[in-house]
Formats: structure tokens, sequence, C-alpha cells
């Protein structure tokens, strides 16, 4: 399983430093949402390596989490303002209702990780149904 997260992990790097998001096409001026959505991603790629390791990966894990769904939020955000496709602005609407669930339960459970409790200590924050219906 590592052995495929690391791939996964390379095949992405190398496909992110490849990528010209910066790139002008034509000469022109990249258009408003091009140019929002690169600065969401900046800040979001900031925000996530911020913190620094703590050799914790559980804390390490969330601490990254939360700006990158915090990403997700202001993707979704800026597809409402620029976009026009009512599927795709659906589908936006929806990742912003469970991206805040999921960032406001990752942020409880680092603050419980942080405390340095048992490992038993707390529950997971519940999703409120964000991943399909209730059991």
């Amino acid at each position: 399983m590592r052995w495929i997260l690391l791939l996964l992990g390379l095949n992405c790097g190398t496909v992110f430093a490849q990528h010209p998001h910066h790139e002008m096409r034509g000469g022109n001026p990249p258009a408003p949402f091009a140019s929002e959505m690169d600065a969401g991603m900046d800040k979001m790629m900031r925000d996530m390596h911020a913190p620094g390791y703590t050799n914790n990966a559980d804390v390490d894990f969330l601490a990254m989490m939360i700006p990158h769904h915090e990403g997700a939020v202001e993707m979704a955000r800026l597809v409402l303002i620029h976009g026009r496709d009512p599927l795709t602005r659906k589908l936006a609407e929806e990742i912003i209702a469970s991206q805040v669930v999921e960032i406001e339960g990752m942020k409880r459970r680092l603050a419980i990780l942080r405390a340095k409790p048992s490992p038993e200590q707390g529950e997971f924050p519940a999703l409120g149904g964000t991943r399909g219906p209730a059991q």
C-alpha cells in the first residue's frame, strides 16, 4: 500500500511541476477564473505546508487536510461565481456543504490530538451524513 501512495505522490508531484498554471495563452492575460483559481491553489499549498511536520502522522494529516478541503471549498465557490452549467454548480454546492462539515470535524479532532490525550479519548466527529445515507 505504501508504494502505491508513494507512486501516486511522485506522479502527482511530477504532473504538478510540469503544469504551467501561470502560463498565458496566446499572449493574453489569464481570465479572472484562472487567476482566482491559481491564487486559491497557491494559498492552499502554502497553508498545507505552513505547520511543518510533527512526526505525528495523525496530526500532520489533519493539519494538511484542513487547508486542502478549504481549497476545495474555494474552487467550488469560484465555479459558482464564474460557471454556468447547472449540474456543475449543483456539484459545487454539494462540495461546499460537505467540505465545511468535514473541515469542522477535522479541526475538532486536531484540537483533541494536539492536547495529547490517549488515542481512545474523544470520538471522531460525525460528518452529518455527508458520506451517504445513515446505516
